[in-house]
């Protein structure tokens, strides 16, 4: 039996040539919180927690280290879900959601990498086979600069990626009412009506403000609206949803199936976003996704890290039905984040790059499907 014999945390850092801004901040740097098992058969794992822009990674490594790393030593690598269970029991009293769940995450997205691995297999095939050997992705960036000229600057970059092939993107908003809605039509002139266009604020308003941005925007066609308020404001995006044709979404702040359950009961949200790395790991998000299943609420990934949760989404979402099945599905997208970032690509020996059609193709190799170039690790290293 493949069992784990030794589990290492690698905190990467990279500052950034130019900071950039989002409606919470400005991010200086990007970071990961990387976590590498090995066994005894010569197998090695990889995993990846979230790391936010102002997130520092070193707390997650913490939990990793201190608190769970020694549940995990010793086992099976087939004990997936018995040793997710534990971890999120053993820090229940100082856990249940955040940071807790962040390092649960990246142990386990690194045992299916593992397990994948052991059986010469992918893990979409793993959880079941896929629904989709190609996937449609979204560009995510649009941040702001200090100096910047705004909408010019949205405008450059929405016809930049629609040249690299992007048939949908996501728009940084939460900069003030007029300036996101001067932003999405400006953006929507230049593109033209075939480009699914998204907006992202980041929490960033109260109900009556992104009430108005979203009544303002109708005729502007904007697909998707993310975190327009903050993660507490359940019953304010209840009140959201349904007064536009813009579909109401959010969830990267959400944690486990526990805390989607009354999310998706209550009918809070047309799309909900877990975050591999933030909401439990590939084990929990698939029981997220089930229970999305049944109440009919699609699940579309937040995406934001390294190459390693870029390839744990493209799994994951392989393996997510439609929802609903049909000849012509409404299929989820994957969030491929554009902004800077020195390590994300070269971490996994490049970048998941889109066809002629503008797809992402699944990976067929096994576990995560990526291999790790362990000198970028090195040359980032923080600890």
């Amino acid at each position: 039996m493949t069992r784990v014999t030794d589990l290492k945390t690698h905190v990467l850092a990279a500052p950034l040539a130019e900071p950039f801004a989002f409606s919470q901040g400005w991010v200086h740097q990007r970071t990961a919180m990387l976590v590498e098992i090995t066994t005894d058969d010569g197998l090695t794992g990889w995993g990846e927690c979230v790391n936010h822009g102002l997130q520092p990674p070193q707390v997650a490594q913490a939990m990793v280290e201190h608190a769970l790393k020694p549940l995990v030593i010793g086992r099976s690598i087939f004990d997936r879900e018995v040793l997710w269970e534990a971890m999120y029991n053993h820090t229940r009293p100082y856990g249940q959601q955040g940071v807790a769940l962040f390092g649960i995450a990246a142990i386990d997205v690194a045992l299916w990498d593992l397990v994948g691995k052991a059986l010469n297999q992918p893990v979409h095939r793993l959880m079941g086979g896929a629904f989709r050997q190609r996937i449609r992705p979204y560009a995510t960036g649009f941040y702001r600069r200090e100096g910047g000229r705004y909408p010019e600057e949205v405008v450059e970059e929405a016809l930049r990626h629609q040249a690299n092939g992007y048939r949908a993107m996501k728009i940084k908003t939460g900069f003030g009412i007029e300036a996101d809605i001067r932003d999405m039509r400006a953006v929507r002139e230049a593109v033209g009506d075939d480009i699914a266009l998204m907006m992202d604020a980041n929490c960033a308003y109260s109900v009556p403000a992104a009430r108005r941005i979203l009544m303002e925007l109708e005729e502007t066609r904007v697909h998707l609206f993310e975190e327009p308020l903050s993660p507490e404001n359940r019953h304010g995006y209840r009140e959201l949803k349904g007064i536009s044709k813009t579909w109401i979404a959010a969830g990267e702040n959400e944690y486990t199936r526990l805390g989607y359950r009354d999310w998706i009961s209550d009918g809070a949200l047309d799309v909900i976003q877990p975050d591999i790395g933030a909401a439990g790991g590939l084990t929990e998000c698939r029981k997220i996704a089930s229970l999305a299943q049944s109440w009919h609420v699609p699940v579309m990934p937040h995406v934001w890290g390294t190459g390693i949760g870029l390839a744990a989404a493209v799994q994951l979402i392989a393996n997510l039905a439609p929802q609903p099945l049909s000849l012509t599905p409404d299929e989820p997208m994957l969030e491929y984040d554009q902004s800077a970032h020195p390590f994300r690509q070269e971490l996994i020996h490049g970048e998941f790059g889109l066809d002629a059609d503008g797809l992402v193709a699944v990976p067929e190799g096994p576990g995560l499907g990526i291999e790790i170039d362990r000198s970028v690790i090195d040359r980032y290293r923080l600890d």
